[in-house]
């Protein structure tokens, strides 16, 4: 068995610029997974790991301790290590909606209060310990890279500060997106690409150029709260569909929406890794929404915010097809953004919106005028490069490590009953407390202890996600943030001990 191990090293999903340990976890990983080690297997000792993969014995320290933290390994005294079941793998996952029911009346969305006295009391409160932002820690991306190409531009273009922007966004940078485009199945010509600030300006402009105040808009059920409160902000109806946390908005409960409502003007769904679920919609499923909205005339609006952060393993040798790959009359508006996946101190998004594109471009410029190209030009120098595509190999299997990591505290620390999806890629998890648990009185509780979670009334206009929790795992799991998943799991369970049975 330990000779079939030998090749860790020349595994094809984890970069060679990683360090060691962590190329050699991601093969026993695998191993374990494939089912090559299973629970009870010894693992190779760690001499035998060091003559094995010709490392030190740090090295292979590390390896067997990496595996241990996430749950993979087990030590047990004189003995080594031996394959033991994760802990998160024994949670039941959250619950999937009722499909057969019709969606409820749309309605003008009340969110906006909520969201903005969850944002005011996160920044009021010293917070020491964050899990409530969809965001990565700054050492994940490639600050001195981009620094460095902001430089080269600025060298290159030394009237670039002092010049007007073009309003359509930086021609080398739009193509540069067109290009990147293709590997979704996404034909684009660099005039088809509007450059952005951030996908929530594009969503912005795309439901702009769709609908008018009044209109109904399609959301899937939850869903992030950004867009309610966009929705809100324009005078616009949110009808809620209810959303598999496995494959996304159901085609049968929309499909039967519009048969009840007659105003309904856009769908907006995101297709991988659905923020909060996590979910990854199949071919057939995108597709099928595809052509839905095409036999219905209405428009549907693509947020792929984060299809790049998918794993590596679940991407495989079949590339990610955005719905827009689908599209052959323009019905689909594509919004994207680098803010999760490159540089979130840019602000940086873009769009393609088919048949809309010219009433996009004059919303555009009514509203925000263009873009500063500064930033432009640095990204598109970075991302015209290989090292942008050895980036996002690093990012995903930092985030798989901290995902996985993240799940097996929960598993250890939060009380029995409590359900968790562990999705195929991204920032996040959405756990589903015990009980019926407000999640609100989670997030009270939580924040008198200096740890921000995000109650999961927030990604909904109703009530119905309150026993829900979105849990961050963009942060490498150090001591500070192990300390506040041990202290929310004891302020869950502590709360259930005073609640009234269900």
């Amino acid at each position: 068995m330990d000779t079939a191990l030998t090749t860790a090293t020349s595994r094809p999903h984890q970069p060679a610029t990683a360090p060691i340990y962590q190329r050699l976890a991601t093969h026993y990983r695998g191993a374990i997974q494939a089912g090559s080690l299973v629970v009870g297997d010894r693992m190779p000792s760690l001499r035998s790991l060091m003559r094995q993969h010709e490392v030190s014995l740090s090295t292979a320290m590390q390896l067997s301790r990496q595996l241990e933290s996430e749950g993979w390994l087990e030590a047990r005294p004189r003995s080594g290590y031996f394959v033991r079941r994760p802990l998160r793998n024994t949670l039941a996952t959250v619950s999937e909606p009722r499909m057969d029911v019709t969606p409820d009346p749309a309605q003008y969305v009340g969110i906006h209060a909520r969201v903005s006295d969850f944002i005011a009391r996160g920044r009021l409160q010293m917070v020491k310990t964050n899990l409530a932002v969809a965001r990565c820690a700054p050492e994940l991306y490639p600050a001195e890279a981009l620094k460095l190409a902001a430089m080269r531009v600025l060298r290159t273009h030394p009237q670039l500060l002092v010049s007007a922007s073009s309003p359509r966004g930086n021609a080398v940078f739009r193509a540069v997106l067109a290009k990147r485009a293709l590997s979704l199945g996404v034909t684009l010509s660099p005039d088809e690409v509007q450059v952005t600030n951030g996908c929530i300006e594009a969503l912005n402009l795309a439901l702009r150029a769709v609908a008018q105040p009044g209109d109904t808009i399609a959301v899937e059920s939850p869903t992030f709260y950004g867009l309610l409160q966009v929705l809100e902000a324009q005078g616009l109806r949110a009808l809620e569909i209810p959303t598999s946390p496995q494959t996304g908005i159901s085609l049968d409960a929309l499909e039967m929406a519009m048969q009840t409502y007659d105003n309904i003007k856009a769908v907006v769904v995101v297709p991988h890794l659905q923020n909060p679920l996590g979910s990854i919609m199949p071919d057939a499923h995108k597709q099928g929404l595809v052509q839905l909205c095409e036999r219905q005339g209405i428009a549907l609006i693509e947020d792929d915010t984060y299809s790049e952060l998918v794993n590596e393993s679940t991407r495989g040798d079949t590339p990610l097809r955005a719905m827009k790959s689908w599209d052959t009359t323009g019905n689909v508006i594509y919004c994207a953004s680098l803010h999760k996946i490159l540089a979130p101190g840019a602000r940086v998004g873009w769009m393609t919106a088919g048949r809309w594109q010219a009433r996009v471009e004059m919303l555009k410029f009514s509203q925000t005028r263009s873009n500063e190209e500064l930033s432009q030009l640095a990204l598109a120098d970075y991302m015209a490069s290989p090292a942008y595509d050895r980036h996002l190999r690093r990012l995903r299997s930092s985030l798989h490590v901290q995902r996985e990591t993240t799940a097996q505290a929960i598993a250890s620390y939060f009380p029995e009953g409590t359900r968790l999806n562990v999705p195929d890629g991204g920032l996040s998890l959405w756990v589903e407390l015990p009980q019926k648990l407000s999640s609100r009185r989670v997030f009270d509780a939580a924040l008198a202890q200096q740890i921000l979670v995000t109650p999961g009334q927030m990604f909904s206009n109703s009530l119905r996600f309150d026993p829900y929790l979105r849990i961050n795992c963009g942060w490498p799991q150090q001591q500070d943030v192990e300390q506040g998943l041990r202290r929310l799991g004891q302020i869950v369970t502590t709360l259930l001990e005073t609640q009234a049975p269900t």
